[in-house]
């Protein structure tokens, strides 16, 4: 499956905003509203609440993208991210709230980078493990 690289930078700058208001407001359920957000996306780009915002609002204006991506390490990145809201959100609710902080802090990072720079370091971790095990997949592919 190959996706609009356009929209996972939006659903990194809409999951900045999350993780902002998280660490703020010190909140586990809403580190856990993003997890659920993170564990649907990891299903499939097509699940992803913020994906379907992005389609529905802001492609039809776009328009055609000029390169297209894999889905798999986009899926591998929000992966990622589930695991470490869901570490945020335990933290918060436990009472531990450095480990919330800490772990919140990191998903924010990420999603920062991604939403600014289009750096997606869950992508790049997952493109590396495919070179280390000697199967290397293209990054991006021209559009159709």
């Amino acid at each position: 499956m190959l996706i609009d690289p356009r929209g996972p930078r939006f659903a990194a700058g809409v999951t900045a905003i999350v993780l902002v208001l998280v660490l703020v407001f010190e909140s586990g359920w809403l580190a856990l509203a993003q997890a659920a957000v993170f564990a649907l996306s990891a299903l499939s780009p097509r699940y992803s609440p913020y994906g379907l915002v992005y389609r529905a609002a802001l492609a039809p204006r776009l328009g055609r993208p000029s390169e297209l991506e894999p889905a798999q390490p986009v899926r591998f990145a929000q992966l990622v991210g589930l695991v470490f809201t869901l570490v945020a959100a335990v933290g918060f609710l436990a009472g531990q709230d450095v480990l919330g902080l800490v772990f919140a802090g990191l998903a924010l990072v990420a999603a920062f980078l991604n939403a600014v720079f289009g750096l997606c370091l869950g992508c790049e971790a997952y493109l590396a493990f495919r070179r280390l095990t000697h199967r290397p997949m293209a990054a991006r592919v021209p559009a159709p």
